[in-house]
């Protein structure tokens, strides 16, 4: 999944909160942006990713190096 297709720092960000394991309530209240924003950018992430679903995102964030390794 190319990371690069994505465009501006907020899909990024999303990303890597997704990567980070935030649900999109906790993704809202930390960017401070609306719940249907939030959706909207995940929804765009899930095309232009190509993913079914947000594991398939969350995969992207860490091959991305876009989210510290756990530990």
């Amino acid at each position: 999944m190319p990371v690069r297709k994505l465009r501006g720092p907020s899909e990024l960000e999303v990303l890597t909160l997704i990567g980070c394991r935030m649900s999109n309530s906790e993704i809202s209240a930390h960017l401070y942006i609306s719940m249907a924003t939030t959706k909207s950018h995940v929804a765009r992430l899930l095309a232009k990713l190509d993913a079914r679903d947000r594991v398939r995102l969350a995969v992207a964030a860490h091959e991305a190096k876009t989210v510290p390794p756990p530990g």
